[in-house]
């Protein structure tokens, strides 16, 4: 990459130049953002991940940039018509938008009025009239030249409407005057979104009622808004359009391309200025200016949807105990699956504490039996159908048996994916379906980040409009949040799955295969350095995998550490001068706090990798995640229908929007305590004040049971 393309990118991020190219210098190398944040920080002046991504996409932008310039200057170039003023424009373009709208007069195109009047032979008539320079004879003898019978051109009046038709294109393709009408409709513009006749009893059309009739500015719309009304577009119940003030509009358009009166076609131009605005010019900008609003609208929703999923993934987990996951039903009755604690499924059972049977004794039995057979010390319950029913069973079984059990409501968005899936059925191909889902349930408890990377992220649950976004763009924000969590809490090389070995910095789905099936031929991994035999792992995999895997209890306990093992060298020279071994450095808080990181930093490890060093040896392989906090559901409380206003009640926040927070309150629709009510204080972003597996305390404000509605507040 040039450098005046790196000084763009660094101006643009207002990062120093020499952070920049160390940055793109270091992806160009093949090295993954995970392992350049946190074991290359001398080379980039301790850029983090949220940097290095912005300068990951600044330079994919810029390739694309450069990319579509050359196609659109060869495109041109074919054509006959760059000139060195158009290419230096075209060169001297900053963005994909301004570059389209340069080449849109070039751009090969569907047959269009123009295009027929071109045809014709009128484009030395268009010429003439878009010129504007006085003809000194009558319109009659200047049109009269152009008419031709075999040309289709049967008279005067047929050659001045084609002649015009080819001005009002070219006046709509102008750039400046495109650019201009743009920034109007961003200023001025309305989008509006009206019900379609005969729609407002159509099926959903309830969920938009508030854009039956509904105006927002351009420039001020919430990105929540325009998806909301996009989608009751798409399912065919309303009707969005940008309007302007269009006589002011067209007037300004008048003074800005007919500019001279003596003209002899004056007054013909200024209509043509009205078909230009109304038939070309306002439907492009209205398609662009929504275009724009949607991409926008896109990025909030998906960086909001990627805030949400890294709140969950790094969700606490409750550790390696005995679970027992329990996915609710009323017919089909509650599967139960034993797990213990290593995830591994242990037994099953299917039980009927609810109705149509209501067999809570035998229930009572089954699940006793196995919470003593197994000394389980949780429960994990799915919060989808009877959820609130089966709780209360478990809750009553607790309570009567004076158990030591800790009961969680757990959310199962995507697990009935997930136990569909073709990994869930290779996992446990002798297993029903929906014991599948009390296993994956169970291991959400113990490990949310381990078991939510075996689904697909759209599935989970904490986003808004996943499906209206750009999906691209979606799966690449998701997939580069769990890549981030998972290389940040780190992985256990013995214990995971290949799903969540997939994520792990220079690994890849194909890699995580291979380690697992090394794994399950030869026995667990004594020390990374095994990671060699595993084939086709070679050493750019090693190196940008090797800190994020862990192995408990092998050969080199820096091995369970984040220490990278490039650096095992500087930990040795710390022990040497303890006079000690790395066993005893290892985990020894005082002994590493008697060590100075400029002792130890030289060309190679500097001070920020030296001072790492010694935060890890401390505490090795700690878990960033917070300790585990289950919510506690009100007993009383199983359905909206008790829920009365003013009730006080806890509940663990699902999801966190632009407008404000969801809450589950065990009633299988959740509360939305909107952005005005999150705080005494003003809130202007509903995350700075919650996140998603908050356990939180609301009050209820409002319940519309027709709507399934609930609103609540923190108010109080």
């Amino acid at each position: 990459m040039n450098d005046e393309t790196l000084q763009s990118i660094a101006d643009q991020l207002e990062i120093p130049l020499k952070q920049v190219r160390a940055a793109v210098e270091l992806l160009e190398a093949g090295n993954t953002i995970p392992f350049i944040a946190r074991y290359r920080k001398e080379a980039t002046g301790m850029l983090d991940e949220i940097a290095l991504r912005a300068i990951e996409d600044a330079a994919e932008r810029a390739a694309a940039l450069a990319a579509r310039k050359t196609t659109v200057l060869k495109s041109i170039e074919e054509q006959g018509l760059l000139t060195t003023a158009l290419q230096q424009q075209i060169q001297q373009c900053t963005d994909m938008r301004s570059l389209e709208t340069l080449y849109l007069p070039f751009k090969p195109k569907r047959r269009t009025r123009a295009t027929i009047a071109r045809e014709r032979g009128l484009q030395p008539l268009a010429d003439l009239l878009a010129s504007q320079s006085r003809l000194g004879k009558a319109k009659q003898q200047t049109l009269s030249q152009f008419v031709d019978a075999a040309k289709e051109v049967p008279d005067v009046k047929a050659a001045l409407a084609g002649a015009l038709d080819i001005v009002a294109e070219q006046w709509s393709e102008d750039p400046e005057t495109r650019t201009w009408m743009a920034d109007q409709t961003m200023k001025y513009g309305r989008v509006t979104s009206t019900i379609k006749r005969g729609k407002k009893s159509a099926e959903g059309a309830e969920k938009f009622d508030q854009y039956f009739e509904r105006q927002e500015s351009v420039n001020r719309i919430p990105g929540h808004r325009l998806l909301a009304m996009m989608r009751g577009s798409s399912e065919n119940i309303l009707r969005i359009n940008v309007e302007l003030d269009s006589d002011r509009e067209r007037n300004e358009l008048k003074r800005r391309l007919v500019h001279n009166r003596d003209f002899e076609f004056f007054n013909e131009l200024q209509d043509c200025v009205d078909d230009c605005y109304e038939r070309l010019l306002m439907p492009a900008t209205e398609s662009t200016v929504l275009q724009h609003l949607k991409e926008k609208a896109d990025e909030e929703a998906i960086a909001v949807f990627g805030k949400n999923l890294q709140e969950l993934l790094m969700s606490a987990p409750a550790g390696a105990k005995v679970t027992i996951g329990i996915d609710p039903g009323f017919r089909t009755g509650c599967k139960v699956a034993v797990v213990d604690g290593t995830g591994k499924f242990v037994a099953n059972a299917t039980i009927y504490p609810t109705p149509p049977k209501n067999d809570t004794r035998g229930a009572a039995a089954v699940l006793l039996d196995l919470i003593r057979k197994h000394s389980a010390q949780l429960i994990a319950i799915g919060n989808g159908t009877a959820s609130r029913e089966t709780d209360a069973f478990v809750g009553a079984l607790i309570k009567e048996h004076h158990l030591d059990v800790t009961k969680v409501m757990v959310s199962e968005s995507g697990a009935s994916i997930y136990s569909a899936s073709e990994l869930a059925a290779k996992e446990f191909p002798d297993l029903d379906i929906t014991v599948r889902g009390a296993i994956s349930i169970a291991r959400r408890l113990q490990d949310p980040l381990a078991e939510l990377v075996k689904s697909d992220p759209k599935s989970i649950g904490v986003g808004q409009y996943q499906h209206d976004v750009n999906q691209a763009q979606l799966r690449k924000c998701l997939d580069r949040v769990v890549e981030s969590c998972v290389n940040r809490v780190g992985v256990d090389l013995n214990m995971a799955s290949a799903p969540l070995l997939s994520y792990v910095a220079g690994i890849g789905p194909k890699l995580a295969e291979k380690i697992v099936e090394h794994r399950n031929a030869n026995g667990k991994f004594s020390n990374r350095n095994q990671l060699t035999s595993v084939p086709k792992l070679g050493k750019k995999a090693f190196q940008q995998s090797a800190g994020f895997l862990r192995i408990r209890g092998g050969d080199q306990p820096l091995d369970e550490s984040a220490v990278h093992p490039e650096s095992y060298v500087v930990v040795q020279r710390m022990a040497k001068s303890l006079q000690s071994d790395l066993k005893s450095i290892v985990g020894n808080t005082a002994l590493c706090q008697k060590l100075n990181a400029k002792d130890f930093a030289d060309d190679q490890f500097g001070i920020p990798t030296v001072q790492d060093i010694l935060s890890e040896l401390g505490k090795p392989g700690r878990d960033p995640r917070s300790e585990f906090k289950a919510a506690k559901f009100d007993d009383a409380i199983n359905e909206i229908g008790d829920l009365k206003p003013n009730m006080v009640l806890e509940g663990v926040i699902t999801n966190v929007t632009h407008f404000g927070a969801f809450v589950d309150l065990g009633v299988h629709q959740d509360g939305l305590i909107h952005v005005s009510q999150l705080s005494d204080q003003y809130v202007s972003d509903p995350s700075e004040v919650v996140s998603v597996g908050d356990v939180v305390k609301v009050k209820v404000l409002e319940v519309d049971l027709a709507r399934k509605r609930i609103s609540v507040t923190r108010k109080f």
